[in-house]
């Protein structure tokens, strides 16, 4: 039986507006279908306005261990998408 992921999105000087919730949860829900034994993921933003840097960060909470990705870009977006791209490596080295 596949258990449902919990994954909490908060920020740090940015408002998670829903279509932003949404994005992180379609962009890091996906590591489920790898990783079905994946219990909590906490993601949190930051924006950085001296810098205009968006930054993203995420621990997956799993069965025996932790698995934990940073990004950073112009775009909050592209910096997910990164995020994302990093924690999918993560989990299939992970598993094997």
């Amino acid at each position: 039986m596949e258990s449902i992921m919990q994954i909490n999105v908060t920020g740090q000087q940015i408002e998670i507006t829903e279509p932003l919730r949404s994005y992180v949860a379609e962009k890091v829900g996906r590591i489920q279908k790898h990783f079905d034994h994946a219990t909590t993921t906490n993601v949190v933003l930051h924006y950085e306005k001296k810098k205009n840097r968006h930054a993203v960060e995420a621990t997956i909470h799993t069965k025996g261990a932790s698995l934990h990705a940073v990004s950073e870009d112009n775009d909050m977006y592209a910096a997910i998408d990164a995020l994302a791209d990093k924690l999918d490596r993560q989990v299939l080295k992970h598993k094997e």
